[in-house]
């Protein structure tokens, strides 16, 4: 009889390592300070001290331009979806795929690299869905699209995608993991943005185009 067979403990110890590894990868790849990178090699600023104070796209946007803004988002976007397909690649379980996802977007969030002070991960988790289940993903996309359109605010569109994700999963009738992790995205999303909501509700959230005092 072979090793594995007689002692299917030892089976598990590949698949253990194999995934450990793929959720330290998917953090590394989310907490990629490249909103601060460009801050940095482009105009000589922390992010960090301007605007939001986020690292993400959209004060990139605000503080550096809208070529910068635009790299960034999409390869906050990319950090999502490689950590997810990454996990696919290997064959591991669709929780563990999730696991994957939500280390990247808490790299994104805590990046080890900027003393735990990151962005809000909007892009890193439209990556992320991308990549676990990629109609859904750009469904998400598309409601945000329509919100920004109308409104010219960024936080709102958000904020509104994030609250359609889990119904979006849910219409989509994608697996439990699937649905659970869209409602943990959704809420990690809108506990980062709980600043830009209260100023939402008080009328006083900049649109694009207009600067955001600090």
């Amino acid at each position: 009889m072979l090793p594995f067979l007689r002692d299917p403990a030892a089976c598990l110890v590949p698949v253990i390592l194999t995934a450990l590894l793929l959720l330290a990868i998917g953090y590394l790849l989310g907490s990629t300070p490249s909103g601060y990178l460009a801050g940095q090699w482009l105009k000589g600023i922390d992010l960090r001290d301007c605007g939001s104070g986020s690292t993400g796209a959209t004060n990139v946007l605000r503080n550096v331009g809208k070529g910068p803004a635009l790299v960034v988002f999409l390869v906050d976007v990319a950090k999502g979806a490689l950590a997810v397909l990454l996990a696919k690649t290997f064959g591991l379980s669709d929780w563990l795929q999730v696991l994957a996802g939500l280390a990247a977007l808490a790299g994104h969030i805590w990046p080890v690299w900027l003393g735990w002070k990151g962005g809000k991960a909007v892009a890193t988790g439209f990556g992320m869905f991308l990549g676990l289940a990629w109609p859904v993903g750009l469904a998400c996309f598309g409601l945000f699209m329509a919100v920004i359109s109308i409104f010219r605010i960024v936080s709102l569109s958000s904020v509104v995608a994030a609250l359609g994700l889990p119904l979006l999963m849910l219409a989509a009738e994608q697996s439990s993991a699937y649905v659970v992790v869209s409602l943990v995205a959704s809420l990690m999303v809108l506990w980062r943005h709980r600043s830009n909501i209260q100023r939402l509700i008080a009328g006083n959230e900049p649109r694009i185009g207009q600067q955001q005092k600090a």
